[in-house]
């Protein structure tokens, strides 16, 4: 009956409020630095296909109008390279503060749009997607303003203080 009442007691405890917040705060962290790891992986294999496009593609073949086609391909590359930084930029800010940075995930959204936008091939495209990406467009930038005006005015209140 004791070892009951103790088992019992340990686990009430171990499942308290504040043990409980930390054990998922651990748990948090654990999962943010796997994921930073895991981006570093994605960053290193986005820029590899860059330079391997770049060396197989672009400089052992006829440059003769091929430099057209190659550079939305380029583009698209880079700017994956690009977004795959932001989403580590994103979970390194989170392991700093503990926090979704809601401005930087809003700008990472806009050059994922972006980078829809300029590899896209106008010709595959119906008008009804052209309207979805311009108001996806849109609106990113309208919260971002929005956030951005907030954390600005935000930090200004808290430098006065």
């Amino acid at each position: 009956m004791r070892f009951w009442r103790r088992l019992i007691h340990l686990l009430q405890k171990a499942f308290s409020d504040e043990s409980f917040s930390k054990i998922l705060q651990s748990f948090e962290g654990f999962i943010s630095k796997v994921l930073s790891v895991a981006m570093i992986f994605v960053i290193l294999l986005a820029v590899y296909d860059l330079l391997l496009f770049l060396v197989t593609d672009v400089f052992t073949t006829e440059p003769y109008g091929r430099l057209g086609t190659a550079l939305f391909t380029i583009f698209g590359l880079f700017l994956n390279v690009l977004i795959a930084l932001e989403i580590l930029e994103n979970i390194t800010a989170y392991l700093k503060h503990h926090a979704i940075q809601v401005e930087l995930v809003i700008a990472t959204s806009l050059v994922a749009v972006s980078r829809k936008i300029i590899i896209l091939d106008l010709e595959k495209l119906a008008g009804l997607e052209v309207i979805a990406l311009a108001f996806t467009v849109l609106s990113l930038a309208i919260s971002y303003w929005l956030v951005r005006g907030v954390n600005r005015r935000s930090r200004h209140h808290d430098s006065n203080d």
